[in-house]
């Protein structure tokens, strides 16, 4: 399990701070992007709905509330001066690849002074790809022509 407070810590220290607002602030759900989405997949928000499970008062009852995070979890986490993230943790495994690549780029950020935290984040992702992968699409991206 991987620890999703030591890991908006961790990317603390990566990011800076207009990246990492999202972190400070509950976040709350945006009715605005549910129905642009709806509308770019020609999905009406009723169908939306009764596809995923999600009735239409608990839709209604969440896009009013200031956070999506219960109250319960924000208070705990006040009343220990932390943040509510600290308190949740993932199984997910994108998320644990997630942690180690920033990790590591990190730790190759402090160890060479003036290299790009992106390229070594990007360099990292590619390396997990199989080869073969990594070839493939650069020959496909070399035959496209620069627009």
């Amino acid at each position: 399990m991987v620890d999703l407070g030591s890991a908006a810590g961790f990317f603390n220290k990566y990011l800076d701070k207009s990246t990492k607002i999202w972190y400070y602030y509950p976040m709350k759900i945006s009715s605005e992007k549910i129905k642009k989405l709806c509308m770019k997949k020609n999905l009406p928000l009723i169908r939306l709905l009764e596809k995923s499970g999600v009735s239409k008062n608990a839709y209604y009852s969440l896009i009013k509330k200031d956070s999506i995070l219960p109250r319960s979890i924000i208070l705990l986490a006040k009343e220990l001066g932390v943040n509510p993230s600290t308190l949740l943790e993932s199984e997910d495994k994108r998320v644990k690849k997630i942690y180690a690549i920033f990790k590591t780029v990190n730790k190759i950020v402090k160890e060479n002074r003036g290299v790009s935290p992106d390229n070594i984040r990007h360099t990292l992702i590619l390396l997990q790809e199989q080869p073969l992968d990594r070839l493939r699409r650069a020959l496909i991206r070399a035959q496209k022509p620069d627009l």
